[in-house]
């Protein structure tokens, strides 16, 4: 099973409205568009990740999860600075969402990391045992690490290789630090952003070797970024990256890195 382990969707629908201040997309990003991708592409199941463009409101992700329960798993956002956050994601798991994900700022905007409502929101993650996703800058490594301290049982998604940028290598290892907790994992996702070469972006292959090296393919797996890949390759492209175009992966690597390792975090029926 090819398993794309994260994509967006969203649509220009009165029913669903952008949150104040959002930039707007200029197109829809709709499920139908992207089983249509995934069916050119050979991919059998989908993470969606709630869009920051709704911010909070996740209704238009629970409807494509009720129409697609099969192919999609669903993760859900919630403010992590509202004291009633560990309740709104309840009743989001209780709406089908397998998870949720936080994203703090590598400035003080994003201190809340570090504080008082943190805990009691990952210990309701670890009691749901739905994943916790973390999109934040590899700077913040540290401040996953303190949680995941805390929360031993917890499994713990890190987002884009941390977007540690390629000419900094020095700070990935507060990201291999990490893989001294053995239900974290990694996306080896946003080589085409990081990297300064064209497809199939070899300098971010790099990056995705010392990762490899240290947590293994059990615990990476590949991520499209779906829609906003296309400014960089097509949806087919990205998903090849992983399934063909790194090199000193085995057909074993793959199977875990293109599916497995998603598979064990958000299981699918098969």
């Amino acid at each position: 099973m090819i398993i794309d382990s994260h994509v967006h969707v969203w649509k220009h629908d009165a029913r669903y409205p952008w949150a104040p201040g959002a930039k707007i997309p200029d197109r829809d990003a709709t499920p139908e568009t992207l089983l249509r991708l995934m069916a050119e592409a050979g991919v059998d199941r989908t993470v969606i990740i709630q869009v920051i463009y709704y911010t909070w409101d996740n209704s238009y992700l629970a409807d494509v999860l009720k129409r697609y329960p099969k192919q999609f798993r669903g993760v859900a956002r919630v403010n992590p600075e509202d004291p009633a956050a560990p309740d709104h994601l309840s009743r989001l798991t209780e709406q089908g969402f397998r998870g949720v994900r936080l994203s703090p700022a590598a400035n003080t905007s994003g201190d809340w990391i570090r504080g008082p409502l943190m805990p009691p929101l990952w210990k309701r993650c670890s009691d749901l045992k739905v994943p916790m996703t973390i999109l934040a800058p590899v700077t913040r490594m540290p401040d996953i690490a303190r949680l995941a301290d805390r929360f031993p049982e917890l499994t713990i998604v890190i987002d884009h290789m941390a977007d540690c940028p390629l000419n900094q290598p020095d700070q990935l290892q507060k990201l291999l630090d990490l893989h001294r907790y053995p239900k974290l994992y990694v996306k080896i996702s946003h080589s085409w952003s990081l990297s300064s070469q064209p497809y199939p972006y070899l300098d971010s292959q790099q990056q995705i070797k010392r990762l490899y090296d240290v947590f293994g393919p059990q615990r990476l797996m590949a991520g499209s970024d779906w829609p906003l890949v296309e400014q960089y390759c097509t949806y087919k492209q990205a998903i090849d990256i992983a399934r063909k175009k790194i090199a000193f992966l085995n057909a074993e690597d793959r199977r875990w890195i293109c599916g497995q390792t998603a598979q064990q975090v958000w299981p699918f029926e098969s």
